[in-house]
């Protein structure tokens, strides 16, 4: 038997799962670690946190298993961060991750040099300060020491990598995170290099996901309990191994993750280059194809902070029934029905990314009547996100993308109301795996097993994938939806200039 060890380093804590060739989930352990919130918008990690939440899950699964039966360790990683490390592998600073927005000035510096259609054409990506190669250039503006002294600039996973086998790498989906990679050649751009001021030294070498990055030395294997020389394949972006571990590997098929910010990626042979640059474009773990995708901030987290806030009643007849909160309020939502009675939501929580891409925008309840229920609001909020993520999906199909079938994972698509509303929504059957919480794992696990030769090819995600039920649309709710869909767009373009005006009531102008 052999196994592979995955670690899906997010956001929150590490996530470590063990599987075995043949696609069984062994064991899964998570430890977490904290994000540095300062100055409004700036969100930090400790690299260290990361190492030693991998070195102390490591552990736990090698005594599961023949340590002499790991065939490979590989990786699911957050993206769109910066690790700046010396010469000897040391962080000289924590790491700006995903989340921070100070690089708004070097967004405006790039733009100023590179029309935003040309940045948009190259990288796959709309000029954003949410990326890489803008974060290390803040650095290089405000903190020059660090930038002078910075051998390399990596990602999470990379770091991580680089502890284990002590070789700087990285791969073309995390690459494809800095911005600073040319989609189309999977090159380190020349032309982005010099628009942001930054060396093509301090990158680290590109690899596919499915390269072996080198080998555990014998320092970490100490730490970690694996044994020295076990294989480390690259592994990928967590949003693209989430792709993999839902079988998203195939023109046709499409992925969705309801998890706290929710996305729709499809698989494709070219990338999509949006007009209104609605959405953006990630490299792919499977050769030869790219990953299109839209996110937006707050999916299944609009109806977490709906449930937290005006839910206390349902949580206490939960408590009194000895059972799950989210159980009493699946018995809720289906006290409404399609259209919510006419009650929408706009579920901007934290602005929005795709597809609107405005950081002002507000959340908010339209339409409400005496009429209106708990459950009403309930499947408004889950309605308003479906109908957002839509948009998403019309951005593919406008492009000629004939889509069969979409698979979603996250908290969300534990609801099965939710489930019903996102096939009438977007008029797809949807695919429910067993495994809802583990598919960047998952992806990350079958991405180990290609790069260690366990697998022929990606298609062994088969082994891993075990659907649940499939949920097909009912066509008069689809047709209901279609004509719902204009008055969201018009709810949402009408309530723009009252997002410019709370903007200067909150700013005090």
């Amino acid at each position: 038997m052999e196994y592979l060890l995955a670690h899906d380093l997010g956001t929150s804590g590490n996530k470590a799962t063990l599987f075995s060739s043949e696609g069984k989930l062994i064991d899964s352990v998570t430890y977490p670690y904290p994000v540095h919130y300062s100055n409004g918008n700036w969100a930090e990690q400790d690299p260290e946190d990361w190492w030693r939440a991998v070195a102390e899950t490591t552990r736990v699964l090698t005594e599961k298993v023949d340590r002499r039966e790991i065939a490979a360790v590989s990786f699911s990683g957050q993206m769109m961060g910066c690790v700046c490390v010396d010469e000897a592998g040391e962080p000289l600073r924590k790491a700006i991750i995903w989340a921070d927005m100070r690089a708004v000035e070097q967004q405006r510096k790039i733009g100023e040099q590179i029309p935003e259609w040309d940045f948009y054409r190259i990288t796959g990506h709309r000029l954003s300060p949410s990326y890489g190669g803008q974060k290390l250039m803040w650095i290089r503006e405000h903190e020059p020491e660090v930038y002078q002294k910075t051998y390399k600039a990596l990602n999470a996973k990379d770091y991580i990598i680089l502890k284990m086998t002590g070789n700087f790498v990285t791969e073309y989906t995390d690459a494809s995170s800095t911005c600073l990679l040319d989609l189309d050649r999977l090159q380190w751009s020349d032309v982005l290099l010099e628009a942001m001021g930054i060396e093509r030294e301090k990158m680290p070498q590109l690899h596919r996901s499915t390269d072996i990055a080198g080998y555990v030395t014998d320092q970490a294997a100490a730490v970690l309990g694996l044994l020295p020389g076990t294989p480390v394949v690259c592994g990928g972006g967590d949003g693209v191994c989430s792709a993999i571990g839902t079988g998203c590997i195939d023109e046709g098929v499409a992925h969705s993750s309801m998890g706290t910010s929710s996305w729709i990626s499809i698989t494709s042979r070219e990338a999509i280059y949006d007009a209104k640059q609605r959405t953006f474009n990630w490299a792919h773990i499977v050769p030869g194809y790219v990953l299109p995708t839209g996110t937006m901030q707050s999916g299944g987290g609009a109806y977490g902070w709906y449930v937290d806030k005006f839910c206390a009643g349902e949580r206490a007849e939960a408590g009194k029934r000895g059972v799950s909160v989210y159980t009493v309020l699946e018995e809720e939502l289906e006290k409404s029905c399609p259209g919510s009675r006419g009650l929408l939501f706009l579920p901007y929580l934290m602005g929005e990314r795709s597809p609107r891409w405005n950081p002002d925008a507000r959340a908010g309840f339209l339409g409400i009547g005496m009429e209106h229920e708990q459950g009403d609001f309930l499947r408004a909020v889950q309605e308003g996100v479906a109908m957002n993520l839509n948009i998403i999906l019309e951005v593919f199909r406008s492009c000629g993308k004939d889509l069969r079938t979409m698979t979603v994972v996250g908290g969300g698509a534990k609801s099965r109301c939710w489930q019903q509303i996102l096939a009438d929504v977007y008029g797809l059957p949807l695919e429910i795996p067993v495994l809802l919480d583990e598919a960047a794992s998952m992806g990350a696990a079958v991405t180990a097993g290609v790069g260690a030769g366990v697998f022929e090819d990606f298609r062994a995600v088969d082994r891993f994938l075990e659907i649940s039920r499939t949920v097909t649309p009912r066509e008069e709710n689809t047709r209901l939806y279609k004509r719902l869909m204009p008055v969201f767009e018009q709810a949402y373009r009408g309530m723009v200039p009252v997002y410019e005006g709370l903007k200067g009531f909150l700013e005090g102008k």
